[in-house]
Parts: C-alpha cells; structure tokens; sequence
C-alpha cells in the first residue's frame, strides 16, 4: 500500500512538473508555463537572431534583454499570436515591422527601452488593447501623431532620454485615457497650451531635464488629477500664477535646477499639507521681491524637500545663504508690509 501511494505521488509530481514546462524552448532562452500561456525570456548577449521556430505557440509574455538582436520583422511575431507583454529592452533594433498591430493584435504592454530607433511607421502602436507603450532612451527626434489611433486605450506613454524638440498637440489629443506621460531629458522647448486639454486623466507629468524657459498659465488647467508635475532642470525664469490653479491633488512639484529667482504671488497657495516640494539649485533673488517665497517656506518648512539648499543666487551680500534665514529688515521689508501679505 505504501509503495503505492509513493508512486502514485510521484506519477503526480512528474505530471505537475510537466505541465510548468513548455515542451520546446529556443536555444538561449528559458521558458515557463503560467494558467495563461508560456512566458518566454532570452537575456543571453550572443543571441543576434530571433528564433521563431523555438517558441511555444502559447506564449504571452516575451522578452528580449541584452541581446544583439537588430531585426524583427512581422514574420517573427506572427508564431506567437497571443502576446500580451513584449518587452524588447536594450537590444540593438532600428525599426519596428509596420504591421504590429496586425500579427499580435492582443499586446496590452510593449517595452523598446534601449534600443537605436530613429524613426518609425504610421499606425505602428494602433493595437485596440496596448495600454503602456515605453520608448525611454533610443533615438527619436519626432513623435508623430499617426504613431495612434483616435481616443486609444493607452495609460501610460514613456518617451524619455530621446531627441524630441517637440511633443505635437495632435498626438496626445489622441491619449484621453493617459494617465502617466514621461517626456524626461529631450530637447523641448516650448509646449503648446491646449497639448494637454484632453488628458483629463493624467496623474503623473515628467517634463523634466527639457530646454522649457515658459509655461503658459493655462497649460495644466485640465489635468486636474496631476498628482506628480515634474519640471526640474529646465530654463524656466518665471511662472504664471494661476499655472496651479485647480490641482487640488498635486502630491509632488520638482523645479530643482531652473532660472527661477522669484515665485509669483499665489503660486502655492491651493497646495494640500501633504504637498511636497523641490526648489533647490534656482538663483533665488533674495531681495524684497522674494518676500512671497520666503513667507511661504517659513510657514511650511515640513513641505519643502532639501531645505537648506533653497538659497540665495544674489545680491552677492546673501549668496549662498538660506533662504528662510533671512530676516524682514535683511529683505528690505517693514513689519506692516509684512502684515498686508498675511
């Protein structure tokens, strides 16, 4: 009896064992079963080509990592039919197959981080079901509207570390579902104030490391979920303000490292307790016309990130000093203009 209970276990341990592992798996790959389909990993660096025949038939999730893959062509993708994540992160690919959307119409995430694309063909991301797409750091100088379909199901658009000097207003009219838009350390200069308006949905903004010296006073007026606005290492000297008005949820604003050397009137005024802030690295002007910052940091030093880093650019008297150290006679200020800003 016991014996028979001892192969009976172990028959049904062969079986399990089977059923978690593909029966094929390419050579330089390792290959899993899930409830959903075989997930599929090649991370080796001499692998230079993409082997099709290998794969299960049921794969979901594929991933090219570190490899010296260059080439993939719509006759690679059309033997896994049934992808739903494809994650092709720091290979050596130039181009996409302009029929994408066609040979792996489930995609609902796709990864191109790392790659060396400069251009790419209309419709390519026009997959009803794509939900993230993430082009970080490759070679884009343009993004092109035609990239999506009308009102597409994206929520997260990741196109930092690229050559973009622009983000058309055209594209992101076709993103009202986005809810986190990277554009971090491109080349854009400017923004077009109604780029955002249908992005209602949108939580998390990175425009940071970007060559923006203004922003219009109505670009953020209907993202009103903005939770995270990024827009360190700019060349912003001032800003509207009314550029706040409305985000009651703002969690978190990053404007480290720009020309600001005052903050106009009001700007943080709407901020909740929880609000959290970046202001380092700006040439503060510490004279009477930065009496709006200094009132704000000394009411609210628990919000205020780096903190002793908030100092003064100028006059030379005050350079380097902390902001929230000085004094109101230092600033030129009379305790009853004080008390007319209170």
């Amino acid at each position: 009896m016991i014996v028979w209970l001892l192969l009976t276990f172990t028959a049904l341990a062969e079986s399990n064992f089977q059923t978690r592992r593909p029966h094929s798996c390419p050579d330089l790959c390792s290959c899993s079963l899930t409830a959903s389909g075989a997930n599929v990993l090649c991370s080796r660096s001499s692998l230079t080509y993409f082997p099709e025949r290998g794969l299960p038939p049921n794969t979901t999730h594929l991933s090219f990592q570190g490899t010296q893959l260059s080439n993939i062509t719509a006759g690679h993708l059309s033997a896994v039919p049934f992808l739903t994540y494809l994650r092709l992160y720091y290979n050596n690919l130039t181009s996409l197959p302009p029929e994408l959307p066609v040979v792996i119409p489930h995609l609902n995430e796709l990864d191109l981080s790392g790659n060396q694309l400069v251009h790419l063909p209309p419709n390519v991301f026009s997959h009803a079901s794509l939900y993230r797409l993430i082009l970080r750091s490759n070679l884009l100088e343009k993004a092109d509207a035609d990239w999506f379909p009308d009102n597409s199901s994206l929520t997260l658009l990741d196109l930092s570390w690229n050559r973009l000097t622009s983000i058309p207003a055209a594209l992101l009219h076709k993103l009202p579902n986005l809810e986190v838009l990277d554009l971090n350390d491109n080349n854009l200069q400017e923004l077009q104030e109604d780029a955002l308006k249908n992005l209602h949905h949108l939580e998390t903004l990175n425009l940071g490391g970007n060559k923006l010296m203004t922003l219009r006073p109505a670009t953020f007026a209907h993202n009103l979920k903005l939770s995270q606005l990024c827009l360190h290492e700019n060349r912003l000297q001032e800003l509207p303000a009314n550029l706040l008005r409305g985000l009651q949820n703002l969690q978190l604003l990053l404007l480290f490292k720009n020309q600001l050397r005052y903050l106009p009137s009001g700007l943080l005024d709407e901020t909740k307790s929880s609000f959290g802030v970046v202001l380092s690295g700006n040439p503060w002007e510490c004279d009477g016309k930065i009496e709006y910052l200094w009132k704000w940091l000394t009411d609210r030093l628990q919000n205020v990130f780096f903190l002793k880093e908030v100092t003064c650019g100028g006059p030379e008297a005050f350079k380097d000093q902390q902001i929230v150290s000085l004094t109101e006679s230092q600033l030129g200020l009379t305790k009853s203009q004080s008390n007319i800003h209170n």
